[in-house]
């Protein structure tokens, strides 16, 4: 397993469209920045759910490992959930923070703001995509027919039509 460079970066958005929409400034040293969706504002030791702008898909020959921007750290704003994309996985990202300036000060996340570094890696063995009940979250149902039609392109043998048309039935829409 090895983080892709630039260039594999570039060329695996490129061929699978696994960032969306795709900004060439948010390119960061051998990974993309990932941005909000929305503005929100945390009160002290709140929690909430943050959704990424950009859809995320990790093609099932890797796995993403992302990490907060540490501007935010050094604000006391902290990630909570597990620092993995599964490979096969594509929606948005759902990043859970909260609050713990020393301060209590509330922390704003401006719409577009960089937030989250994200790594691709290879993987190695055989694929094994996910499988879960987040899979295409947080899509309109022109992102997710896009996204159904390159993943049976791509990857027919391990995709099948009625499993990802049950699953963009059942996305999560919040």
């Amino acid at each position: 397993m090895c983080i892709l460079g630039r260039s594999e970066l570039l060329k695996l958005i490129d061929e699978s469209k696994c960032i969306d929409p795709f900004n060439a400034d948010l390119l960061d040293g051998d990974g993309y920045v990932l941005t909000v969706k929305e503005e929100t504002t945390l009160q002290y030791l709140e929690h909430k759910n943050v959704i990424s702008h950009e859809i995320v898909f990790t093609p099932p020959d890797h796995v993403a490992h992302l990490t907060a921007k540490s501007r935010y750290g050094r604000m006391g704003l902290s990630f909570l959930n597990a620092a993995k994309v599964h490979s096969g996985f594509v929606g948005r990202l759902a990043l859970e923070l909260v609050n713990l300036h020393n301060e209590r000060r509330p922390i704003t996340i401006r719409r577009s703001d960089p937030l989250m570094h994200i790594e691709f890696m290879t993987r190695l063995g055989d694929p094994s995509p996910y499988d879960g009940g987040y899979m295409f979250q947080y899509m309109t149902t022109s992102e997710t027919e896009e996204y159904k039609k390159l993943l049976l392109a791509r990857y027919p043998s391990l995709f099948q039509e009625a499993k990802l048309s049950r699953w963009i039935n059942q996305r999560v829409n919040e």
